[in-house]
């Protein structure tokens, strides 16, 4: 058995103006999601926690919390895109075309739009992409374009990581061993 290396992310070497990532991981919104987002961040509008009142609206049901929406797309986008940031400079031209309901499927792409050197750190170059979510049916419910400090290849602080020997050298499969 050999012992191979897991995805690190992209470092600012590998973007290329005009590649789209499909982003891999789907997540379906659950009621106690966009109940906790709107407990967190004390959001107090009913229409994301009161199911009577949403009820009453042209939706006839809960919207879920926009910045829910935000921070999930941004979440799925971080494998693809600042897996290895250094810093997230903004988020811009946030638009919202369609509502995301409790039991909708979210996923995401990104496309990249610009790549520059740092001016003033060697260690980082800026990237900025447009991100897309979409529900379950095709319909984009989210777009934002972010631009990131990403690390260069040889300049991202090392990820420590100990691992038992026997496991290193493929021994063992993880299940207790007879006695």
């Amino acid at each position: 058995m050999a012992v191979k290396e897991g995805w690190k992310g992209r470092f600012f070497e590998d973007f290329e103006v005009g590649d789209v990532y499909e982003h891999p991981l789907g997540r379906t919104v659950t009621t106690t999601d966009n109940l906790w987002f709107t407990l967190l961040t004390q959001n107090t509008a009913p229409i994301h926690v009161d199911h009577a009142y949403a009820k009453q609206t042209e939706f006839g049901k809960p919207l879920v919390d926009s910045t829910f929406t935000v921070a999930l797309v941004t979440g799925q986008s971080v494998t693809d895109v600042s897996q290895n940031v250094f810093a997230n400079l903004g988020w811009d031209e946030i638009r919202l075309p369609a509502p995301v309901f409790e039991g909708d499927t979210i996923y995401s792409q990104s496309e990249v739009l610009e790549t520059r050197e740092s001016r003033s750190r060697v260690n980082v170059g800026i990237v900025k992409v447009k991100t897309t979510g979409y529900n379950q049916e095709g319909t984009v419910v989210i777009t934002f374009k972010r631009t990131v400090l990403v690390y260069r290849r040889d300049h991202a602080p090392k990820t420590v990581r100990t691992f038992p020997e026997k496991h290193r050298r493929g021994e063992g499969s993880g299940a207790a061993e007879p006695s």
